[in-house]
């Protein structure tokens, strides 16, 4: 089997050194359509150095993503990138992210799970500087056609909805060039700028990468719902349920209470087809 996971989980974690500095955060914040209007106050906190704070889920872009890299080149993983699809990602903060600084990041192979027809690897990346932790970002990554050993299935924990209207709703339109500026980011994988590979992976065009859904949905909140302070959001955790194009507009919806933000995020222009489903927000 391709997929040891005995083998996988007892793998020594894997540590480098990453850096980022505000020109990082700036082109971060960029790709997921900060900066509109230009001017405004709300915007600059994105945008501009002298005010600059940073969106929490820049830990999943900060030294390129080395975690999920790392994690599936780990001992005991040998798999056809084809079959891979990211399902879901969570990212615990420790203190607000820094907006420059130095870090090592110590990636490894949290738990491989059996789901059948797919095996599902929890990868956790874990990053600490001088001053200790800063954060933990876990992306469970299915791989296709990997399960059926009889191993452990695993957590499926899913949030109903509630049946009240929400808090809060509010569109994002995601420009056609969106996925363009994200990708310079780190994720340089074509589906998300090349029309030709997007059609080989079945798509009528590129897709938006599901990490820019999940920050936009993440300032979407903070700046609705936690008056614009990203030092409140302490966990940030969804589910990849779908995909969105660019050009096309997020429909974020959220219900507020007892410290938790919970969100559902659809694409308007077809009849509200999910994005991101079993999306929680923990904040002080």
């Amino acid at each position: 089997m391709p997929i040891d996971p005995a083998k996988a989980v007892a793998a020594e974690p894997r540590s480098a050194e990453i850096s980022w500095d505000h020109k990082d955060v700036q082109l971060y914040h960029l790709g997921l359509g900060a900066g509109i209007p230009a001017t405004d106050p709300d915007e600059l906190r994105y945008t501009l150095e002298s005010r600059l704070h940073v969106l929490p889920s820049f830990a999943t872009v900060a030294g390129a993503g080395m975690g999920v890299v790392g994690g599936l080149s780990a001992p005991g993983i040998d798999i056809d990138l084809a079959a891979v699809l990211h399902g879901g990602q969570t990212v615990t903060l420790h203190r607000p992210v820094p907006v420059s600084g130095r870090a090592v990041s110590t990636s490894r192979v949290a738990a491989v799970y059996d789901k059948g027809k797919a095996a599902v690897l929890v990868l956790r990346s874990e990053a600490s500087d001088a001053d200790g932790p800063l954060w933990t970002s876990d992306a469970q990554i299915f791989v296709r056609g990997e399960g059926g050993w009889g191993g452990d299935r695993g957590p499926s924990e899913r949030l109903a909805l509630s049946e009240r209207a929400p808090d809060a709703t509010v569109e994002r339109p995601i420009r056609e060039e969106q996925a363009l500026l994200y990708r310079l980011s780190g994720d340089w994988n074509p589906l998300h700028a090349d029309p030709e590979f997007a059609k080989l992976a079945g798509f009528d065009r590129p897709i938006l990468h599901g990490l820019c859904s999940y920050g936009m949905t993440l300032k979407a909140v903070v700046d609705t719902v936690l008056g614009g302070d990203v030092a409140r959001v302490r966990s940030y955790r969804t589910r990849f349920a779908g995909i969105v194009f660019p050009g096309e507009t997020l429909r974020i919806r959220m219900w507020a209470g007892d410290g938790r933000v919970q969100v559902a995020v659809t694409a308007v222009e077809r009849d509200d087809a999910p994005v991101l489903a079993d999306t929680l927000v923990e904040h002080s």
